[in-house]
């Protein structure tokens, strides 16, 4: 059986669901590469315009599998080059949605960080626990929480691995949104849905500044921006768009 199931609930919307619920969905090696081989082709996929990633309701991913790096040595490790599989998500040209229920622990959290949105329940658990096994986050989780939630937390965060509730990752803006737990991935995909009805190369920009803005100056960030805001000028949906907008009609979108 497959680790990492693909679905496509709504027209334009891709779902992938891990499922390794004997495991609480653990990201071992076949999970990560599964993840990135859908992320690949579904980013490259025009009939694709949204992407969700979930897990079930115990567990978003319960962390790295353990029993996948117990015995590992430093060079194999470097070796398996797991860095390229996240960059996969990280990179990927097209919205990235995760609906979070049950443990988001470590490599967990990490992969929806990894996401550009993040929809968790009132009870998911996130944590970045790899210190109490005697190492430390490696797949983004210093990195990208302490962008998320400031450095106070995100040190207090990962020198403890310390758990926190949804709810708490929404007041601390690590999370997008904080609903009750059984409605996360109807509310992922009602996101979704909206998203896929946008302008596609607008959505594109939209997400390509941001994340190329937030580590560059606000100048050099603000530039970014204006240059992609006239750089839209020059396609068919802005026309489309306007014209709708004047004429009091819902636009169609075709991310030319």
């Amino acid at each position: 059986m497959a680790e990492v199931l693909l679905s496509h609930p709504l027209d334009r919307v891709a779902l992938l669901r891990i499922n390794r619920p004997e495991a609480k969905n653990a990201l071992n090696a076949e999970v990560r590469r599964q993840l990135a081989e859908h992320m690949i082709t579904l980013g490259a996929d025009a009939s694709v315009r949204v992407i969700v990633i979930t897990g079930n309701h115990e567990a978003f991913a319960a962390g790295a599998d353990i029993k996948d790096m117990a015995a590992v040595g430093a060079i194999e490790l470097m070796q398996r080059n797991n860095h390229l599989l996240w960059r996969t998500i990280a990179q990927c040209p097209k919205p990235v949605i995760a609906a979070v229920q049950g443990y988001a622990w470590g490599g967990g959290c990490e992969l929806a960080m990894h996401a550009d949105i993040i929809v968790a329940g009132e009870n998911a658990s996130f944590s970045q626990p790899e210190v109490k096994v005697g190492i430390m986050p490696g797949a983004g989780g210093t990195q990208r929480l302490v962008r998320a939630v400031g450095k106070y937390r995100a040190m207090f965060l990962a020198m403890t691995g310390q758990a926190f509730s949804g709810a708490e990752a929404g007041q601390m803006g690590l999370a997008s949104l904080v609903i009750p737990d059984a409605e996360v991935l109807d509310k992922a995909l009602d996101i979704a849905k909206t998203i896929s009805r946008m302008p596609p190369l607008a959505i594109a920009q939209i997400k390509e500044v941001l994340l190329a803005g937030q580590d560059a100056s606000l100048d050099t960030a603000l530039m970014l921006e204006r240059k992609a805001f006239q750089l839209l000028f020059a396609s068919w949906d802005q026309k489309e768009g306007m014209a709708a907008f004047l004429e009091k009609r819902k636009p169609a979108y075709e991310g030319v």
